[in-house]
């Protein structure tokens, strides 16, 4: 089958420009969605077909090498290969929430050139990476990748099917466009023309100006009210209709368990000083209740301790001090988990792997040469080099050793994490750690906390990323180094193309980033990113979490990671058929920390979702989960994110956000006490009352 084609490069390039641009304006938008690689999956098919029909057949000579437009028919292998360029597209470029901390909080400007040669130099780095692990994660048989599999099935699926009615069914093509322009429609009323339906916190509509009816119910507080109509609302956590039941229910226990018990005790005891608050906020607040404002605490890029105890010592939210919680929760859990259910396979997996196993899917890509190791390295040394000039050349704070230790932890546990992913579909961050690190190694310096992690971070989980969709093309029979040319040329496209898009999102929207931003654009993620370079960067963890600091307690979280485990893995040996197999911790642990800004309004509602589909019509109707499900949650969501672009662009964004619509309807849940963040108690500022200590250093 031909691959290497006009009709793959021109799809593969398109999406790669198309996804970067939409998903970077998406993620800072609150609620967030993104056009996801299995749309992409979906929709390349027709327009592979489409091009199929109507391209010419000629044939050109070009240098002695003969090609055509149109080679014949679109084969699996072209569809393949966009895929795989749009999986690399889509979550855009992770660095460049530094970007957002560095303009929001610190009022800091840099070049374009900084933030291009930042972001493409930690990807690409990342994608050297997954060609040195090929050896352990890829060519084994016993490394089997989960989300690989089923991509191959469907891509399968689809081919064998692709314009085929099934007898006494509607086609899949019919029913994906169907749903499509539903969701799209739908969506227009929700989002634009009755939004109390997305944020429905119908509670609070009855006690408005109540703080604890509010705190507990309302839509920016923990929730309880429990419902959502808006599917971005329910989409904010991932889709409910892809992530196992299992899963969910693992999730929606850990859910109510934190955030609807342990969060309402730490709130009305005034824990952390959390009730001086609102209840769930990924801000952080001074000693006013105001926001905190980093620059006040900051000289020249680096923390100042005079300044610091002239100002105020930083708070935070009940939710996301337990969210804290969790993530130092998660680290122990995860190790643990991982040696008790696989340390007997990633000890054979490992020993298979050194003894070059080999099997059907390896015999047969010998026919294509493999892309030397050396390509990877050159392309490795690179990404160092971008990320040396940058942090060098603009005043980023973060010493070149600094940067190299970051790459080399990224090493060190690019592994191990890439082995559980491909064993246990189960992808981890360490996000905290390497944010503790640092906090350690060079405290006061939170921008150069926040680059630190994002190489250490962002090397590790790319290396498994890129590794994953090395291994689909193994299975689909992709030619080696036609995956190396088109990963790279799709990593290339995302960052310079998710910088410029940021930059000119802040260049002509008013308001980016704050609270009231009339498009929503609030940049939910990238605050959340802001608050930990300022605890862990700026403030440090000494002073946050140390000996006599006020978020020590949390430190316990660790013990709870490396315990809780292990019951749940006794009885499961115990009873071997029972729920208990079930359980997975770092699920329970990881599996929330959407929280906050999501809140039961979006848990609760994917929860239901999840369980209609997931479990109540997988057991009862299969014929047609298996036919329909995931095609549905596809057209759900590219509905749904095209409605979101045509309401930006042709209602909001216009004179300014002017053409709205004011009625009862969208004006409803706004005025409560829920949306206008009215903590459970205040202080007289003009009398210049504070909170929490008298003292701090």
């Amino acid at each position: 089958m031909p691959v290497n084609t006009f009709r793959m490069w021109f799809l593969g390039i398109f999406f790669s420009i198309l996804l970067p641009i939409f998903n970077t304006a998406l993620s800072l938008r609150y609620p967030t969605m993104y056009i996801t690689g299995l749309v992409i999956q979906l929709v390349v098919l027709p327009m592979g077909k489409f091009m199929e029909r109507v391209l010419p057949t000629r044939q050109f000579s070009t240098f002695g090498f003969v090609w055509s437009l149109n080679p014949g028919p679109f084969n699996i292998k072209e569809h393949v290969c966009v895929t795989v360029m749009a999986n690399v597209a889509y979550p855009g470029g992770y660095a460049t929430d530094v970007f957002v901390a560095q303009k929001m909080f610190y009022q800091q400007s840099f070049s374009l050139a900084y933030q291009v040669l930042l972001v493409l130099g930690i990807q690409i780095y990342g994608f050297s990476m997954a060609g040195l692990l090929r050896r352990w994660v890829v060519y084994p048989s016993s490394m089997l990748w989960p989300g690989a599999i089923v991509n191959s099935a469907l891509f399968n699926t689809l081919h064998k099917n692709f314009g085929k009615s099934d007898r006494g069914h509607i086609s899949r093509e019919r029913f994906f466009l169907i749903v499509f322009l539903g969701a799209l429609v739908y969506y227009f009323i929700p989002g634009y023309l009755f939004t109390a339906l997305s944020f429905f916190n119908w509670v609070c509509w009855i006690a408005p100006n109540n703080v604890t009816v509010n705190a507990l119910f309302g839509g920016s507080g923990l929730g309880m009210s429990g419902l959502t109509f808006d599917w971005s609302m329910i989409s904010y956590i991932s889709s409910p209709m892809v992530t196992p039941w299992w899963a969910e229910a693992n999730i929606m226990v850990s859910f109510v368990f934190f955030f609807w018990i342990l969060a309402p005790i730490i709130y009305f005891t005034n824990t952390f000083n959390s009730a001086y608050l609102p209840i769930s906020a990924y801000y952080s607040y001074d000693n006013t209740g105001s926001a905190y404002d980093a620059s006040a605490v900051v000289t020249d890029g680096k923390f100042d301790v005079e300044k610091y105890r002239a100002y105020s010592p930083l708070f935070v939210s009940s939710t996301l001090a337990i969210e804290y919680g969790l993530a130092f929760a998660a680290f122990p859990a995860l190790i643990v988990h991982t040696l008790l259910w696989y340390r007997r396979d990633i000890v054979r997996r490992l020993r298979s792997s050194a003894r070059h196993e080999r099997d059907v899917h390896h015999r047969l890509m010998q026919a294509y040469p493999e892309t030397p190791g050396w390509w990877f390295a050159i392309v490795g040394i690179i990404g160092v080099v971008f990320v040396i000039i940058a942090i060098e050349i603009f005043d980023t704070q973060l010493p070149v050793w600094a940067a190299l230790i970051a790459m080399l932890m990224s090493a060190a546990t690019a592994l191990p994490l890439a082995m559980i992913q491909a064993i246990a579909n189960t992808q981890v961050g360490f996000t905290v750690m390497y944010e503790m690190v640092f906090g350690f190694m060079l405290p006061g310096r939170p921008i150069a906390n926040v680059i630190f992690k994002s190489i250490g971070f962002m090397g590790s989980y790319q290396a498994s990323a890129f590794s994953g969709d090395l291994k689909l093309g193994h299975y689909m029979k992709i030619p080696p180094r036609t995956m190396f040319v088109i990963q790279i040329v799709a990593v290339g496209f995302t960052c310079v193309l998710s910088t410029l898009t940021q930059q000119w999102m802040f260049d002509n929207i008013t308001d980016m980033c704050l609270p009231t931003q009339k498009q929503h654009f609030i940049c939910p993620s990238s605050n959340t990113f802001a608050t930990s370079s300022l605890i862990w960067g700026g403030i440090g963890p000494a002073r946050m979490f140390g000996p006599g600091a006020p978020f020590r307690p949390l430190l316990w979280f660790f013990l709870v990671g490396i315990l809780l485990p292990i019951p749940p893995y006794l009885l499961a040996r115990r009873f071997p058929r029972s729920f208990w197999r079930y359980i997975n911790i770092p699920v329970v642990l990881s599996g929330v920390a959407a929280v906050p800004p999501a809140s039961g309004l979006n848990f609760v509602s994917w929860g239901i979702v999840g369980f209609i589909f997931n479990y109540y019509i997988r057991r009862f109707h299969f014929r047609w989960w298996m036919r329909y499900n995931y095609i549905m949650s596809a057209a759900l969501d590219a509905g749904t994110v095209f409605a979101v672009v045509l309401i930006f662009l042709f209602l909001q964004l216009p004179k300014d956000g002017s053409i709205s619509l004011v009625w009862w309807g969208n004006t409803v849940w706004q005025n409560t006490a829920d949306a206008m963040g009215i903590p459970l108690k205040t202080v007289d500022v003009a009398a210049g009352e504070t909170f929490g200590p008298s003292s701090w250093s």
